[in-house]
């Protein structure tokens, strides 16, 4: 029964990756350096986050958002190093913007509609901002767009879902013109972090993002060949896998 549900689970999220009409013609990238302030006043070398400072700086952190909201990108001129910059920051940016709306809150996954259909109708599809005018959600950024226009895993590495299980938010922007470093910088410390996986041994345990999201890890070969690029301790050939409990807990 278990195994069936997070087939399903699966299933729905890959149903939910639609088309997306975010997007507007003929802007510019937004510059990114106030959200970089932001992130590194309010968040730790952890990832730590200190929600209490960004409701200090709401009026900064909301300028930030109506900047994004303003400039959607332009799928035809925009380079995608700077479409994905600008996807991942609005990311984790309106993240922290729905944390301060409902601070103080023990996690994400307290937020959101009173009847929860889990990957159908949670926190995460609630359109509590706009881009280019049209009502937007994190799940949209995530499904639709990143995991469906660019062919790029490690994205899941860069997004972060205020939660004590996801990767870490940087203390710094993602920027188009370091984003390839950025993202190498992202999954190495994830994939080596002892809190989220463990690689080394017999009983290899790895975070269930893995799991979740295995078909963005092995379009070019198996899980432990995606993990292998970046461990320090590789998995074995016959390693046995787990995949760990997942933190729901505020990352503050």
């Amino acid at each position: 029964m278990i195994k069936l549900f997070i087939y399903f689970g699966i299933f729905l999220i890959n149903l939910s990756c639609g088309e997306s009409n975010l997007g507007l013609a003929g802007t510019n990238p937004p510059s990114h350096t106030s959200f970089n302030t932001l992130l590194k006043k309010h968040v730790s070398d952890q990832g730590k986050v200190d929600y209490k400072g960004f409701i200090a700086d709401e009026e900064k952190l909301d300028a930030y958002l109506q900047l994004l909201s303003t400039n959607a990108p332009d799928r035809n001129t925009w380079s995608e190093a700077e479409q994905l910059a600008y996807w991942i920051n609005a990311y984790n940016a309106f993240t922290i913007k729905l944390i301060l709306n409902h601070y103080p809150v023990k996690s994400i996954k307290d937020i959101g509609p009173k009847l929860t259909i889990p990957l159908v109708n949670t926190v995460w599809h609630l359109e509590f901002f706009e881009i280019g005018g049209k009502p937007a959600s994190l799940d949209e950024i995530e499904h639709k767009i990143l995991r469906k226009e660019f062919d790029e895993p490690r994205i899941h590495f860069a997004i972060n879902c205020a939660s004590i299980s996801c990767p870490r938010l940087w203390n710094h922007a993602y920027s188009a013109k370091n984003l390839n470093a950025e993202l190498e910088q992202a999954a190495r410390t994830f994939i080596n972090d002892p809190q989220f996986n463990k690689t080394t041994g017999s009983q290899v345990e790895i975070s269930s993002l893995f799991s979740w999201f295995s078909s963005d890890f092995t379009k070019n070969g198996s899980l432990e060949d995606f993990i292998n690029q970046y461990a320090t301790n590789p998995i074995k050939k016959g390693g046995k896998i787990s995949f760990k409990d997942y933190n729901w807990a505020l990352n503050e």
